[in-house]
């Protein structure tokens, strides 16, 4: 598995096409455990680049404070699942969280229309 984490000010993101960059992160999906981790700067934001961007980068999961329903919707179509409204401010700790089980969820942050 590979999560993708949107960044700024190294916190997620509540802006999904607004980060400055993507934290990934390999897991090990039998353990569960962070095996590797990088950060690459996101690409320029033009609306549905993002989603085959991250699926050439491997990504499987996005946690992320909020996007609009295109982007859901664009991921999904790329096979990645969308966990929304992350509430944890560490992207690795985010992961580590949701990989538990224990992710604190609120809202989805972005009133984006679509």
């Amino acid at each position: 598995m590979r999560y993708a984490v949107p960044v700024v000010g190294g916190q997620v993101s509540p802006h999904f096409g607004h980060c400055e960059h993507f934290a990934f992160f390999d897991v090990e999906e039998q353990s569960r455990e962070i095996t590797g981790k990088e950060t690459v700067p996101s690409p320029e934001h033009q609306p549905g680049l993002l989603p085959a961007w991250l699926a050439e980068q491997g990504a499987t999961i996005i946690i992320a404070g909020g996007m609009g329903p295109r982007a859901v919707d664009l991921l999904q179509q790329n096979g990645i699942q969308v966990v929304l409204g992350s509430m944890e401010g560490d992207p690795e700790q985010a992961v580590l969280s949701h990989l538990s089980g224990n992710l604190n969820t609120g809202d989805n942050i972005c009133d984006h229309p679509g």
